[in-house]
């Protein structure tokens, strides 16, 4: 028996950001899912692999920042939604987001490896972010997530 199986979660699966709880919840339970499958299927010959992109152009933005604003906006949050659907916005209007190419080249390359990695990251911000919290620690992140919060 042989296969491999590749599930897609997102940088948010190794950081987090104010009021993203939600989401980065549901990631952080990917790589812990993707983790143990790898363990308990190694021994069936199938790979389980981690695909971990970064900011990256689609709707998202969209479907977070609305929500966010009608149910943070108008509560002890207020101050804290506003400032990060501002830093959202700012983002995308720059352009500051990966091509969704990115995604499907790190599929690609999960697919076609005759021994793939556990993880592929890439995308605007991924290895940056991750690479931040790793080895800066959780106090550096922080701070560094929450200076987009003036």
């Amino acid at each position: 028996m042989q296969g491999r199986i590749i599930n897609i979660s997102s940088m948010g699966g190794k950081i987090y950001t104010p009021l993203g709880s939600w989401y980065h919840a549901s990631k952080h339970a990917v790589e812990g899912w993707s983790d143990c499958l790898r363990l308990e299927l190694k021994s069936f010959n199938i790979d389980v692999v981690v695909i971990e992109p970064g900011a990256i152009a689609t709707e998202f933005a969209d479907v977070m920042i609305q929500p966010m604003l009608e149910r943070s906006g108008q509560s002890a949050y207020s101050h804290m939604a506003a400032a990060v659907a501002n830093s959202i916005k700012t983002t995308v209007e720059k352009g500051e987001l990966s091509d969704v190419q990115v995604v499907v080249d790190m599929l690609m390359k999960a697919v076609h490896a005759s021994t793939p990695k556990t993880r592929y990251v890439g995308g605007k911000y991924a290895k940056l972010m991750i690479f931040v919290r790793k080895w800066f620690g959780d106090r550096m992140f922080d701070r560094m997530v929450m200076s987009v919060i003036k």
